[in-house]
Formats: C-alpha cells, sequence, structure tokens
C-alpha cells in the first residue's frame, strides 16, 4: 500500500461525506423494460396544477359547510412521509406536498457511483441541501421526494428488539411494518472484497459472533441490508408510493410549505391545512376535511419538522415575538435537545484500484460504538479534473487554511492545481466509527421566517465527556482492525502505518474546526477536530415533550409530527429503515383507530 503525503490526502472527503463516493464506469441497469415514471405514479403532478375543486356556497338557514377535499394533508415527501401517505390513502384522500422534485429522472440520484455528485450540488434545485452547524461541520438535507433514502449511503438495517420495546411500539405491528418496506425497496448487497476483508478483521479482534447476512440488530458483525440493486440502482422512499391508492392520493412536487394554518377560536388552536408555495412562486392553502379524524401530518425529517412547527407559532414564545410570528402554542422543547451521532474515519490508500462499495458490513460493538466501512472513491482522470461544488474534493487542500480565508479564488487555484495529484490517490477504503448513544445535545433556532432558508443548527459533538470516551473506544478498534491479519493480507501494508493513516485523516478537509498540533498524539484532541455526520440527526419534537406517544402535537389539535425528529436515540445503525417503517407502521395505527372509533368500538 502507498501512503500518499499529508497534502495529497485532502481531497478524499466530499461534504464530510465524500467517504462514500464511488468510482466512475459501473454497469447501468438494463432498460428494456424501462416505463416512463409517469405510467407508475400519475398522481404526481408540479405543485403549480394545484386547483382545489370549487366549494359550492352553503345552503339558506346555514346549512353545512362544503367539505374541503383531503382527510389528510401530509407534509414532507421523504423517508417516512411516502410511506406513510401510500398507507393512508388506502381509504382517504391524501395530497403530500414535497418541496423537492421526483428522483426518478436524476442520474446523480439514482446511481450508486454519482453518489457524490449531488452532495456536491450547491444549487437551488439540488436534491441535497447543504448546511453547516454553528459546531463547523458540513451536513446535507434531503430536498427531493423520498428524501433521505434518495441521497443517503443505503444501508439498510432495524432497531433492536428492545429499542422497539422500550420506545412502546407494538411488536407485532413492528414486525408487520419493516417486511412491508423490505419486499418493495431492499437488496441483499454484493458482498465486494474490500468488506470482506473488514468483516473478517471485525471478527478477529472479537467483534463476535458472525451473524451473516441479517436485517436484525444483534451485537457482532454482520452484513445488513442495502437500497441499491445489483446494478448500483438506487430505490429509494419514493418506490413505496407505487403501493398508495392511485384514486386517493395527490402528490405535489416543487411544493415549498411556508406555515400550518390554525383555527384558534376554540379552547385549542386545531390544525386546518397549509400554506406552500410553487415552483412559480405562487402562493397556495390547501385544507383538510372538518370530518373527526382529518389531519395535517408533519414529515419533514429532524431538521424540516421542528422548523415548520416554530414557522407555524408552536415553539418557544420568547423566540417567535423576536420574530413577530403570532404565538399559537407556548412550547419551549420545540426545537431542543437535537442530537447528532458523531463519526471520524481513517482513510486508507491503495496503489491499486479497489471496487466500489458502500456500508455493507458494520460492528456492533458493547462499547457503544459501531464500526463501519466503505471503499472505491477511484475518481477517473476526467472526474479528477472537474469541478464538483465549493464544498467537494477540490477544496480538500484547503484545510491547512483557517475557514474564514477560503476564498473562491483559492478554491479555483487548487482545481487548476489539481492535475498534479497522482491518479492512484483516489483508490482506497475507509473505516469508520459511529457512536452509537451520544449524550451531546444542541438545538435548533430561527434565523428568519424563510422557509427556504436552513435555521441554525448546533449540536455541540462531545461535549459529554461519554461520547469522547466512546470515540477513543472507536479509535483503537479501528486501529486493530488495521492490524489485523485478513485486513493486513487485503491490503498488503505492515503494521507501522496506523499514526501515518491518522496523519492523513487528520489534514482531510473534513470540517471547518481549526487543527491541531497534537491530533495524532491524542486521540480525544484527533476526535474532537475530525468529527463528522452521518447524518443520524434526531430530536427537536420528541416524544413527551412536542407530541405524545400517538405523536400528536400537545397543545393543538389535528397536528402530528412522525418521523426522526421525535426520536431520542437513533435506531440501529442506521435509522432509515425504522423510519421507513414507521411512516408504514402509523399510517397502519391511524387506519385501525378510525375503524375502531367508525365501529363505535
Amino acid at each position: 500500500m502507498a501512503i500518499i503525503n499529508n497534502n495529497l490526502s485532502l481531497f478524499i472527503f466530499l461534504l464530510s461525506s465524500s467517504l462514500f463516493t464511488l468510482s466512475q464506469g459501473s454497469s447501468f441497469p438494463p432498460l428494456c423494460n424501462y416505463t416512463p415514471w409517469q405510467t407508475r405514479y400519475p398522481f404526481i403532478r408540479p405543485s403549480s396544477s394545484f386547483s382545489p375543486p370549487p366549494q359550492p356556497p352553503s345552503t339558506a338557514g346555514g346549512g353545512a359547510k362544503p367539505v374541503p377535499p383531503y382527510d389528510y394533508i401530509v407534509v414532507g415527501g421523504g423517508t417516512a412521509g411516502c410511506p406513510l401517505a401510500a398507507t393512508l390513502s388506502q381509504k382517504y384522500k391524501v395530497l403530500l406536498l414535497e418541496r423537492g422534485g421526483v428522483p426518478f429522472t436524476n442520474r446523480n440520484v439514482s446511481f450508486l457511483e454519482n453518489f457524490h455528485l449531488t452532495l456536491a450540488d450547491l444549487s437551488n434545485t439540488s436534491a441535497s441541501q447543504f448546511f453547516v452547524s454553528t459546531d463547523g461541520v458540513f451536513n446535507a438535507r434531503a430536498r427531493v421526494l423520498g428524501g433521505g433514502t434518495a441521497i443517503n449511503a443505503g444501508f439498510y438495517t432495524r432497531a433492536s428488539a428492545s429499542y422497539v420495546k422500550r420506545v412502546g411500539w407494538d411488536a407485532k405491528l413492528v414486525n408487520e411494518s419493516y417486511p412491508w418496506v423490505e419486499k418493495q425497496v431492499v437488496h441483499e448487497p454484493i458482498f465486494e472484497p474490500w468488506q470482506r476483508a473488514v468483516h473478517d478483521g471485525l471478527l478477529d479482534i472479537g467483534v463476535s459472533p458472525d451473524n451473516g447476512f441479517t436485517y436484525d440488530h444483534l451485537y457482532g458483525t454482520k452484513v445488513g441490508g442495502t437500497i441499491f440493486d445489483k446494478y448500483g440502482r438506487r430505490h429509494t422512499a419514493a418506490e413505496l408510493l407505487a403501493s398508495a391508492n392511485h384514486q386517493n392520493l395527490d402528490v405535489l412536487i416543487h411544493a415549498k410549505v411556508q406555515n400550518i394554518m390554525f383555527d384558534t377560536t376554540g379552547k385549542k388552536p386545531r390544525a386546518i391545512g397549509v400554506v406552500f408555495h410553487d415552483e412559480n412562486g405562487d402562493r397556495h392553502k390547501a385544507f383538510i376535511s372538518r370530518k373527526r379524524g382529518s389531519e395535517v401530518i408533519v414529515t419533514c425529517g429532524a431538521i424540516g419538522s421542528p422548523h415548520l412547527l416554530l414557522l407555524s407559532g408552536i415553539g418557544p414564545k420568547a423566540d417567535l415575538e423576536k420574530l413577530n410570528i403570532s404565538v399559537v402554542h407556548d412550547n419551549e422543547f420545540v426545537g431542543k435537545d437535537m442530537v447528532d451521532n458523531p463519526m471520524n474515519a481513517i482513510y486508507v490508500p491503495f496503489n491499486r484500484p479497489v471496487k466500489q462499495s458502500l456500508i455493507e458490513t458494520v460492528g456492533i460493538t458493547k462499547h457503544g460504538v459501531y464500526v463501519e466501512a466503505s471503499s472505491g472513491y477511484g475518481q477517473s482522470k476526467d472526474s479528477i479534473h472537474c469541478h464538483h461544488g465549493v464544498a467537494s474534493a477540490e477544496i480538500g487542500q484547503l484545510s491547512t487554511i483557517p475557514p474564514n480565508k477560503r476564498t473562491h479564488e483559492a478554491i479555483e487555484l487548487y482545481k487548476r492545481n489539481k492535475k498534479d495529484i497522482p491518479h492512484e490517490a483516489f483508490h482506497g477504503g475507509f473505516l469508520l466509527e459511529k457512536i452509537a448513544y451520544p449524550m451531546s445535545k444542541g438545538e435548533l433556532k430561527l434565523i428568519n421566517t424563510n422557509a427556504d432558508d436552513n435555521p441554525s443548527v448546533t449540536f455541540n459533538y462531545f461535549s459529554h465527556a461519554k461520547d469522547l470516551k466512546g470515540c477513543v473506544n472507536g479509535i483503537r478498534i479501528m486501529e486493530k482492525l488495521v492490524r489485523s491479519k485478513p485486513f493486513l493480507n487485503f491490503t498488503q501494508c505492515d503494521t507501522k502505518t496506523v499514526n501515518k493513516l491518522l496523519n492523513m485523516s487528520v489534514t482531510a478537509n473534513v470540517n471547518l474546526i481549526p487543527r491541531h498540533t497534537n491530533d495524532t498524539e491524542s486521540l480525544e484532541q484527533f476526535c474532537k477536530d475530525t468529527v463528522i455526520t452521518i447524518w443520524h440527526y434526531h430530536g427537536g419534537c420528541h416524544v413527551g415533550q412536542v407530541v405524545n406517544t400517538n405523536y400528536e402535537v400537545m397543545g393543538v389539535h389535528r397536528l402530528r409530527v412522525i418521523d426522526g425528529s421525535t426520536f431520542d436515540e437513533s435506531p440501529g445503525t442506521n435509522p432509515q429503515a425504522t423510519v421507513m417503517m414507521l411512516g408504514r407502521y402509523m399510517g397502519v395505527k391511524i387506519l385501525r383507530e378510525r375503524s375502531r372509533k367508525a365501529s363505535g368500538l
């Protein structure tokens, strides 16, 4: 294995997620059976086409008021919103509003090999909305139908049985809801050589037993599922909409919801609909029926859901009044106790090509740490000289420059000089460790009243000593892993490379946090200075603080939040399986509850 000089190691990270970036040239799926997405999803249309049916005038003598068309308005066509809307549409009229476009015709979203291009796209039409937390960590929010399943690394693994019991879910319904998702979008991964080396190395250092291929969350080493098929084609939560009752579902894309509307004349405010803007900037209002059981359901994710509640007047009174937002319900907990699972990575370069892979193998340790791996940055010679955006690999070498001096001119200069980077430097793999149950907490706050703008988000990484101890344990596990016999047989490197690998990783452009000279001498400092995200943030609308155990927003009627913002802990090693499951689970639960009430039970 060739160890490359530190100043050549910095290009490897993309938004802190280049650890998942892949080589060019893999096979595309056959197109002989291609069906236009409009045929399969005829209910998806531009938000500018929205036109509520005309409402008849009230009859003389105060007759019954006209009934708006929707029983449910689901805000956010993401990981939870798509399965939820598809399920509710089996019996009720549903409007699903998504602020982004469709994933089906976007090659950067659809194909594994183009994964990095979406993350590097900083345009207003990108499927990924870039933001930087106040901690200085690069991050991304989904802005596309399918949500996080359209921009993530695809790993699929269920929550543990103890997690399900702890949060009070119906285990039987949970075990019916996971397979509903899996039959439609989940696959067994192709077990690539790098993944096998990591898998065997984890077992060699005692992360056992070997649990083989399984969706279950079990201590030891396992291979999980993936939403990428054998052709490297992504299957997002948007495909779960194919299970919907097409006659009962309307999906509007490029529908940017500004706020939830309330009737405040009763004892408690009651949600009645939403205000949104279409792709042309025109303003619309959509209403739910006055029938009992009709609701607005927010599924905008851990960033979007507390953000929308605050914009709608639900949150800390003092903060809302500062921005002249009318207070609907004073709740000090909205946006509070935000948590992100911190991750740190070690880059392992090779002097030969390595097959591309995203997360397939995971070591679930009893030290509160998960160890995962990816491989195959391996850009083509042409791709190396492409400019993929202001936060992409092109600015890698700028990490030695103070953040406030990383100008566009400096970026362009680096891009011009990038031709001097050896092509083989782009080959390699990554070892990743994630803190399973972080104790450090932050908050989300409004900056302004524009729903398109990112709010201020702080995670306070490693502010709790337990998290820092966990990270050090994770780094030590990775140190053992790179010295294990199966790993050495694959990498063909010696056992003295760990410090060199740490040196390379610490100089990489993974965040905007200033570096320290003792980064590789102190693992604690290494953890703090090289922290990145794995997009598993959660909280802000916690059960018991913002919503009840049925995910109904406390203090108001006819409003729920169903997504990762309600989680106290991120479920499993990766949460997407459980968030999709939760959408299906709550959809079935709501249908059953309404059926029982209609029967008088």
